[in-house]
């Protein structure tokens, strides 16, 4: 089984853990450039993308990142994760900053304000039916024909993926780790 890290400066970092321990992965928590070097892949998980973006720079990860990723880090970002990731954010600060590693546009809380949140049953290819948890997701507006849409949700105003894949890396507009069905993350885990 590889090991697999999950960022945990800000954030869901104890439900991913507990999520991948279930399939039997060992877990690294990771604060640092040199426990980023301990791991085979990287969750970064749901919270407030500028806070964590933030975190990223004054823990000196995000450019222990950017290298990883460039060599072919294997990456699952869910929420902010996917935020951070995307090649394009809408409705994003000024300052606001992220990986690029994914080619996809995506729109902060462009599912709504957390009063807005809600839970729905999507069809994620590979593992059938799963419950969705969206917390002020974001919205996956384009992707580019490289990416593969795994899972999509059409919240009255079409269709949009939810769940995607370029390579290595791997963005979700909702929580998984919020729920005892560990399907996606199997999936992540298994294209390691």
């Amino acid at each position: 089984m590889p090991r697999v890290g999950v960022l945990a400066l800000q954030g869901d970092v104890r439900e991913h853990e507990a999520a991948l321990r279930s399939l039997g992965v060992e877990v690294t928590p990771v604060r640092t450039p040199s426990q980023l070097d301990e791991v085979d892949a990287l969750v970064l998980p749901g919270g407030e993308s500028t806070a964590i973006a933030h975190l990223l720079v004054s823990s000196g990860l995000r450019e222990a990142i950017g290298d990883r990723l460039e060599e072919g880090l294997p990456l699952f970002g869910t929420c902010a994760g996917l935020i951070l990731v995307s090649r394009e954010v809408l409705d994003g600060r000024v300052d606001q900053w992220s990986f690029e590693a994914l080619d996809v546009s995506v729109r902060r809380n462009g599912y709504g304000r957390q009063i807005a949140s809600f839970e729905t049953q999507l069809q994620v290819e590979g593992v059938g039916e799963v419950h969705g948890v969206f917390i002020r997701a974001p919205k996956i507006e384009k992707v580019d024909d490289d990416v593969e849409v795994l899972a999509s949700h059409d919240h009255g105003d079409g269709a949009h993926p939810v769940l995607v894949r370029q390579n290595n890396v791997w963005g979700c507009s909702f929580h998984p780790e919020l729920t005892s069905d560990t399907r996606v993350q199997r999936l992540f885990v298994e294209s390691i």
